[in-house]
This record gives structure tokens, C-alpha cells and sequence, in this order.
């Protein structure tokens, strides 16, 4: 349970209201601590930098940082909506993680609720004339974040909602699950190099209908533990599965033990990207497609998106053969690996469906997997291989 709670944290600090929750309450906190701060003051400073100095700033910050935000946040949706339109609909979803927008909106909507809080406070009388010393001090360091984050967003949004700026976001979380996969090729369980069903296994029925998009390895351990059993997954994070039909098998179980080891599988609406590397080489083969289409004839594009996915699957795919060989963290959970030729189904086919008619991208797409069938994991080299024989054959089109 820990490990599903932990996963649901943490898409909700991925999101944007968190920031804005967090530091907006940080900033009441320092507002409310203020007066216990008055024997650390000099004296004599009360008077010439007290109410009577903050005021004005404060309410300036208020009026400001409310059309600052407003503005900032349909600049965001604007710029979101058009790289969906460009590049796929289902990179919204990554750009609304983008922790500069969301440091720069939440650094804006925390000095909105830090001034619009101090004169409230002020017009209650809370701040004694120490107190408002205070509060001047704390005002000086918030103009001064609030000016570095326009600084930064002024720098942002010369890319934000760019093609260059989405291809880069969808590379660099692709290349982070690469690379997670490259450190657990089973998510630390054993490697079911076999897909088929055990013999005289038990089912256990997905909960719901969707994507697998987590499955919680230490919870199915200790479960498969305390029952003397042995957990198989039917399906790897990223495939569609209906409720009813076998998300995972047991060796052994009852009714109850089944629907524990259901609940520890996450089943939603989109992929996520967790424990789903190929997700995102589909989202950089989907941009592609995007830009072959007839109405927007970006071969270019195209170019530069197949240029990314032979970086990523040079750079990011094990030397070796995904083996059982490699010690389990958890030895009674088995889990279908991602393999090379997998990836790489991801990735070229798609494209090459839509650019046939393009011969500039055609002919990089040929390089690519020219380059691609001398890398040193021989599943990948093999797979290139088989792929560029069959361009050459048109069995593509």
C-alpha cells in the first residue's frame, strides 16, 4: 500500500494546484509568525519602515499579481492547447507537468495571497509596529522572488508551446524511463520471458476496464509471500485490458487473495509513463504522424522526431538480452520485460506508414535503422534489421 500511495503523491505534486496550495500556505504562515520575530529587531527601525511603508507595496502587489496571474494562465492554456494541436493531444497531459510554469504560477499566486493577506492582517490590527518591521522585511524578499519569476517567464515563453520545447519534454521523460528500465528490465521482479499462461494457474480479474498503468511489485510480493504462491503479470504497464479478463495469474489463491492482487495493479484512462517507457516513443512516432499528415506537410519534423528516437534507443537500450538471470528484488512477482525489438515497434512502423509518399524522411528512416542494426544488444540490431528489410519490401505501406 505503501507503494501506491507513494505514486499517487507523487502525481499530485506533479500538478499545479500543489505549488500554488503549498506556497500560498507558507506565505499565511510567515504572515502569522511575524510578530514572534520582534526580539531579534534592531531598534529604532519600526518607525521609519512600518505600516505606513508597507501599506502602499502591498497593495500594489495585490492589485498586480491578481492580472499577472489571470494573464500567465491563459498565455499557459493557449500555449498547451497549441503544441496539442501540433504535435498529439495526449502530450497535454505532460505539459501540464512542466515545474517552470508551474514555480513561475505559483510564485505569482503566492505573493497575490501574501499581500492581499498582510493588509487584511494590517486593517485588523494584528501587527504591532515591530510586527510591520517584520512584514517589510518579508515583503522585500517577495518583490524579489516575484521579479526573478518574471524574469524566468519572460525566458519560458519565447519556447513554451513550441514544437522544439514539446519534443524536448517528451524526450527527456522518455529517455528517464528508459533509463528506469534499464536499472529494473523487470521492475525489480523476475523476468517472465514466457507470456503464455502457467500451467493450472488461477486468474485474477482486472478491476475495471483501462490501461495498466502501475503495478505495485512490493505489495504483490508480500501478498504472493504470505499465501506461498507465485504472482505472473498477464499484461505489461502500457497494454488496454477489460474488466473481467486476467490482468495477472497465481499459482495459487482463493477469492480474497485475487482481489488484493487486483487492487495492487492501477488501472486508468491514459497511460502514464511510471512503468511504460514506450509510451513515450509512441507520443514522439504520433508527432511524426501529425506532421506527415496532408494538412500539415511537415516532413522536417518528421525528420528531427526520428532523429530523437534513434538517440533515445542507442543511448537508453541495454547492451544485453533481458534474461532471468539477474537477482530479484521481488522473487515471487513475475513480470513480462520491454524488450528491444518492442521498443523499436514503437518508434519506426508508425511513421513509416505516413511518410511513404516522403522520400526525405523515408530515407532517414533508412539510416536510422542502418545505425540502429549495429547496436551492441543484438534483440535491437536484429529487430533493425528485420524492420529495414521489411521498407525495402513495401510491406509497410
Amino acid at each position: 500500500m505503501l507503494e501506491k500511495a507513494l505514486l499517487h503523491l507523487g502525481r499530485i505534486a506533479r500538478q499545479l494546484w500543489f505549488r500554488v496550495v503549498l506556497i500560498s500556505l507558507f506565505s499565511l504562515l510567515l504572515l502569522l509568525l511575524a510578530p514572534l520575530a520582534k526580539p531579534l529587531l534592531p531598534n529604532g527601525l519600526s518607525e521609519d519602515f512600518g505600516r505606513e511603508a508597507v501599506l502602499p507595496v502591498l497593495t500594489i502587489l495585490a492589485s498586480g499579481m491578481l492580472a499577472v496571474t489571470t494573464f500567465s494562465l491563459n498565455v499557459m492554456v493557449s500555449a498547451y492547447r497549441t503544441a496539442a494541436s501540433m504535435a498529439t493531444p495526449r502530450v497535454y497531459r505532460l505539459l501540464l507537468e512542466d515545474t517552470i510554469t508551474h514555480r513561475v504560477l505559483a510564485t505569482f499566486v503566492g505573493g497575490f495571497i501574501y499581500s492581499l493577506s498582510a493588509v487584511i492582517l494590517f486593517r485588523a490590527r494584528y501587527y504591532s509596529p515591530e510586527g510591520a518591521l517584520v512584514v517589510f522585511g518579508l515583503t522585500i524578499i517577495v518583490v524579489i522572488l516575484i521579479v526573478g519569476a518574471i524574469v524566468r517567464w519572460i525566458d519560458h515563453l519565447s519556447s513554451l508551446g513550441s514544437m522544439d520545447h514539446t519534443l524536448r519534454l517528451i524526450e527527456d521523460r522518455t529517455r528517464a524511463s528508459l533509463r528506469a528500465r534499464i536499472k529494473k528490465p523487470c521492475l525489480g521482479g523476475v523476468c517472465a520471458l514466457e507470456d503464455s499462461k502457467p500451467e493450472d494457474a488461477v486468474d485474477i480479474p482486472a478491476a475495471k476496464s483501462g490501461f495498466v498503468r502501475f503495478a505495485g511489485l512490493a505489495q504483490l510480493d508480500e501478498l504472493a509471500a504470505e499465501a506461498g504462491t507465485q504472482i505472473t503479470l498477464a499484461l505489461a504497464p502500457g497494454e488496454y485490458i477489460l474488466r473481467g479478463q486476467p490482468v495477472a495469474w497465481a499459482t495459487a489463491g482463493d477469492n480474497k487473495f485475487c482481489k488484493a492482487a487486483s487492487a495492487a495493479i492501477d488501472i486508468g484512462d491514459v497511460r502514464s509513463f511510471d512503468q511504460d517507457p514506450s509510451f513515450g516513443l509512441s507520443l514522439l512516432a504520433e508527432t511524426a504522424q501529425k506532421a506527415l499528415s496532408p494538412g500539415v506537410n511537415d516532413p522536417g519534423t518528421a525528420v528531427e522526431v526520428m532523429g530523437r528516437l534513434e538517440r533515445l534507443l542507442w543511448e537508453n537500450t541495454p547492451a544485453d538480452k533481458v534474461s532471468d538471470a539477474r537477482e530479484a528484488t521481488y522473487p515471487n512477482v513475475n513480470v513480462p520485460p520491454v524488450t528491444a525489438p518492442q521498443l523499436l515497434a514503437c518508434a519506426f512502423p508508425p511513421i513509416a506508414r505516413c511518410g511513404s509518399d516522403a522520400p526525405s524522411v523515408m530515407r532517414w528512416m533508412e539510416k536510422s535503422l542502418v545505425a540502429l542494426g549495429e547496436h551492441p544488444n543484438p534483440e535491437m540490431a536484429e529487430a533493425a534489421k528485420g524492420l529495414r528489410q521489411e521498407l525495402q519490401d513495401g510491406r509497410w505501406d
